[in-house]
């Protein structure tokens, strides 16, 4: 198979908890880019906290956002925010049922309580650092949402259109935080712009991740691998299995391809 793009998620497929990186990992992208195969970041969280880890990576291509932006070297060809009357709804129910939220810009992250331990955990998890919580929310684009504090029962409540799911996040310690998720803005939709601007199809992809959030992303690209330590209800997804984030997951699943060595 000519595979020409590869779109590897980051929490859980390319970092460990400790937010580490394997060296076959760094190995991996670089047999690829050798290649000239296109590698992009595909991943929820907003991309203003993400450009170092790619820089390191040696990765210039990103889906974030969940969907709602994509960058192919240096330039945007994907920009999706949320309604604003979406937004407006989500913080009156957030603020009744006392649940928190993140809000993320292209630039910041506003928080709906800075001091809040949950918060804080979350900020310290995903390493955060442009963060606020003084956003005008009229003049704003929300590219995502992230809700914290849920019950799994509490999901449902903030589905309040068919395009909206919520997709509980795959990281230890943040199995009460969702990710907004929109039918026709998702890491899955993402792509498919993505190969229209490549002029590529689907056959020419493989995907690597392993959260709820990446259902959309593994079902659309030729071949998608779930990591071994993928919720359970990701397998249904995907075309292949590979071993955890901590074994080499991404570099063992690129070797069934016979695409690394």
């Amino acid at each position: 198979m000519d595979y020409r793009a590869v779109f590897l998620d980051i929490d859980g497929t390319i970092l460990m908890p400790d937010h580490s990186y394997s060296e076959s990992t760094v190995d991996a992208i670089k047999q690829l880019t050798a290649q000239n195969i296109h590698v992009f970041i595909a991943t929820g969280r907003p991309l203003h906290e993400i450009l170092g880890l790619g820089s390191e990576l040696g990765i210039e291509n990103y889906i974030g956002y969940n969907g709602a932006s994509a960058i192919y070297q240096g330039k945007e060809i994907v920009h999706e925010p949320l309604d604003k009357q979406i937004i407006q709804q989500f913080l009156e129910l957030a603020k009744s049922k006392q649940h928190e939220m993140v809000l993320y810009t292209n630039r910041q992250n506003y928080f709906t309580a800075m001091d809040d331990p949950v918060t804080k955990a979350f900020i310290e998890t995903f390493q955060m650092k442009e963060n606020t919580n003084d956003l005008d929310l009229k003049t704003a684009q929300i590219l995502g949402v992230t809700l914290m504090k849920l019950k799994e029962e509490d999901a449902s409540d903030y589905e309040i259109t068919e395009n909206i799911h919520l997709s509980r996040v795959n990281v230890p310690g943040m199995q009460h935080a969702y990710d907004v998720i929109r039918g026709n803005v998702n890491k899955g939709e993402a792509i498919k712009k993505v190969l229209q601007h490549l002029n590529l199809n689907k056959e020419q992809t493989i995907a690597f991740g392993d959260g709820l959030n990446d259902k959309e992303m593994l079902s659309t690209a030729g071949t998608g691998f779930a990591m071994g330590n993928a919720d359970p209800k990701l397998l249904p997804y995907a075309s292949h299995r590979t071993t955890e984030v901590s074994e080499d997951g991404i570099f063992n699943g690129l070797k069934q391809l016979g695409l690394v060595k």
